[in-house]
């Protein structure tokens, strides 16, 4: 089963919430903007739920926190040094947000991005993808 509800807005637009439970109890809640999973409850051997993720309960706490909590961090995660590298010969520079460094995806991170979203449910599975096809499945 999905649910989609309103979660905030943004300035690029309205932030959705997609909550996805599969049949044995299985719960991910994930938004539209950085594709945020916001908790990922599963049931232990006695059927009690438990969140497996750190996250926050508003899309406010999201906009003024910066940990990456549940976020697809985007074309790299960790640091690459000085803000640059070598690829063929050919030297790129990035834009260095972190010290010397560029951090998980530099400026425009995709953990900041509203993604255009539709949810989806077929005999793989249900979920909801962006133009990207990133998906959040169970």
């Amino acid at each position: 089963m999905i649910k989609n509800q309103a979660f905030g807005t943004v300035p690029e637009g309205p932030v959705d919430l997609y909550t996805m439970t599969n049949s044995r109890g299985m719960e991910v809640r994930a938004m539209n903007y950085g594709g945020i999973i916001v908790s990922l409850r599963v049931p232990d051997k006695k059927g009690v739920l438990a969140d497996l993720v750190l996250g926050f309960d508003t899309l406010d706490a999201y906009l003024n926190n910066t940990p990456y909590f549940g976020a697809i961090i985007g074309r790299y995660a960790n640091r690459i040094a000085n803000g640059k590298f070598a690829l063929d010969g050919v030297e790129y520079r990035l834009a260095r947000n972190n010290g010397m460094n560029s951090l998980h995806g530099g400026l425009k991170r995709f953990d900041k991005v509203l993604w255009h979203s539709e949810q989806f449910e077929n005999n793989h599975g249900i979920g909801a993808y962006g133009p990207e096809r990133i998906a959040n499945r169970i």
